[in-house]
This record gives C-alpha cells, sequence and structure tokens, in this order.
C-alpha cells in the first residue's frame, strides 16, 4: 500500500521500520518538528525524524494541520491509508478523509481502557494484570474509534515503563503489518462505553513517593513512572529517582529502611529498590549505588 506515517518518539519507530520491511510504499513521513535539546540547545531532530533520513523517506514536520494548504499538501499525496502512532498532533477531520481508507491509529492499550496520553504508564500504576495494543480506525473523537484489530499481553510483576513500552512498540509493529495485509477482511470493533478510563498526561507533581501509602501502590508508582518522569524521595537530604523495585517482606515506621538491601517499609507492606539515580549521575543497580552511597538499616527515607 501507498502509506503516510505519522509518528514521533522512539516508539514509533519499530513501525516504521516494520512497515518499510513488508514491502509498503512510504509516500512521506510526518513527525513533530526537531526541538533545542541538550546542553546547547542545539536542535535535535525526533527518533522518527532522523530514522526516516537514514532510510531516504521524505520527511515533514508542520506545526498543525489545520490551515488549507498543509491539508492540500497531504491530500495531494494520494496515499491509501495513513498509519499513526504517537504522533503528537490532533489530525482535522480533512486529514482523517483524506486517504482512501482512512487514517489507522496504534494505541498501547485494550481500548476503551486507558485512552489518552499515557496509557502504558497508567496501566502499571493501576495495577493492570494486562494490556496489549489496538489498531483503531480514527474518528474525530480522543481514541474513540472502532477496534480493527487487538493483541493482549500481561504485564510482569516487577516490569517497568520502559520495559512494557520496548514489548508494546514491537507488538504494535507486528500487529499493524497484520491489519494491513487483511484490511478489507477485518470487522470494525465499535468501542463499548462501558469501561471507559482516561490516561491522563503524566504531571512530575505525582512522582514523589509517599512512604505511607500501601507497598503495591509504591511499587506501582515506582516502576510506571519509570524512566520518565522517574519516582523520586529524599535519602540523607538528596533527591533520588527510584527506578525499579519488587514487593518485599517486612514492616516497619513508613519509609524505614529495613536492611542493608534497601527494603523499605510501607504503610502496609514493605518494597525492595532494586535501581536508583543521584542527581548528576547515571542509573545504577542498587548494590553499585549502595557502595557509593550507604543507605543503613534504620535510616528514613
Amino acid at each position: 500500500m501507498r502509506i503516510v506515517f505519522m509518528g514521533t518518539p522512539e516508539f514509533s519507530v519499530l513501525v516504521l521500520d516494520a512497515l518499510v520491511e513488508a514491502g509498503h510504499e512510504i509516500a512521506a513521513v510526518y513527525c513533530q518538528p526537531p526541538r533545542p535539546a541538550g546542553r546547547g540547545k542545539k536542535e535535535r531532530p525526533t527518533p522518527v525524524h532522523a530514522r526516516a533520513e537514514a532510510l531516504g523517506l521524505e520527511v515533514r514536520y508542520p506545526v498543525s494541520l489545520k490551515g488549507a494548504e498543509a491539508q492540500a499538501e497531504f491530500a495531494a499525496l494520494a496515499a491509501d491509508v495513513a498509519v499513526v502512532v504517537a504522533y503528537g498532533l490532533i489530525l482535522p477531520q480533512a486529514i482523517l478523509d483524506a486517504p482512501e481508507k482512512g487514517c489507522l491509529n496504534i494505541h498501547a492499550s485494550l481500548l476503551p481502557r486507558w485512552r489518552g496520553a499515557a496509557p502504558i504508564h497508567r496501566a502499571i500504576m493501576a495495577g493492570d494484570a494486562e494490556t496489549g495494543v489496538c489498531i483503531m480506525q480514527m474518528d474525530a473523537g480522543l481514541d474513540t474509534g472502532p477496534v480493527l484489530l487487538r493483541k493482549a499481553t500481561k504485564i510482569g510483576a516487577e516490569e517497568t515503563t520502559a520495559q512494557l513500552h520496548d514489548r508494546l512498540s514491537d507488538m504494535g509493529a507486528a500487529a499493524i503489518v497484520e491489519a494491513l495485509a487483511q484490511l478489507d477482511d477485518l470487522v470494525p470493533e465499535v468501542q463499548p462505553e462501558e469501561g471507559v478510563t482516561y490516561a491522563a498526561k503524566i504531571d512530575k507533581a505525582e512522582a514523589q513517593v509517599d512512604w505511607s501509602a500501601p507497598a503495591q501502590e509504591v511499587d506501582r508508582k515506582i516502576r510506571g513512572l519509570s524512566p520518565f518522569p522517574g519516582a523520586w524521595c529524599e535519602i540523607e537530604g538528596q533527591r533520588v529517582k527510584l527506578l525499579a523495585s519488587r514487593l518485599a517482606e517486612g514492616a516497619g515506621a513508613a519509609g524505614e529502611v529495613l536492611d542493608d538491601a534497601l527494603t523499605v517499609a510501607c504503610g502496609s507492606g514493605a518494597v525492595q529498590l532494586l535501581r536508583l539515580q543521584r542527581a548528576g549521575k547515571g542509573a545504577q543497580d542498587a548494590d553499585v549505588f549502595l557502595r557509593g552511597f550507604p543507605v543503613t538499616q534504620g535510616a528514613r527515607l
């Protein structure tokens, strides 16, 4: 098929590669514009932008698709279908209607659960047992279109957002190739009204760990916010990101370190911290972290 690909972050790169490898013609790649990054604040292309250029594909990064000129340029590509995954712009109706077979979105949840911006984070933070990817026919609503194909997967007991993100990216790439191969035969499934939840964008203000919460909630927050923005607490007066954890045995005052392996008491139960990061330092496994920054039994976080 002749495809317009629309995506921006690392999550979308594997999907672009899969479409190219499957033999589809990529008419153009749309992504977010380069933005200042790094110490020098030089403009840096997005992961999809960089990959598309490496593949020799035309890259476009309009600030908006609301204007008549941008819509005409999109329609002139005469695409069979647009594939959209974490693009970052709302698609006006004129864009949705331009490809012959419409616009297909790869969404990283089992719709209608976790519509919106942060479905991977929210699924882990809520303690969901499973999640997945859906291939959805886009309409004007927020992730409200009919689902053409869905693939489910269990969420691991110690899985972080980073790990689940990579698995779902792989799943999404395989699912869109499968969906395109049988697109005319797929029956759209209207999303039910029951079970709708919204995955609000992650706010950095929610990242501080409350040790008085139950251990299950603390563990889910740590894993769900890893690597970004990173759950955090203060240890010996220093702000430290907590990037991996597991549920552990033990009890004590909330925030009390129960042993020499960073098991920490919560409001009920305990968690063991497995990976941490001090300000200005790289992420470290707990044993390495403790060699450079001892945290002894009885300390309070």
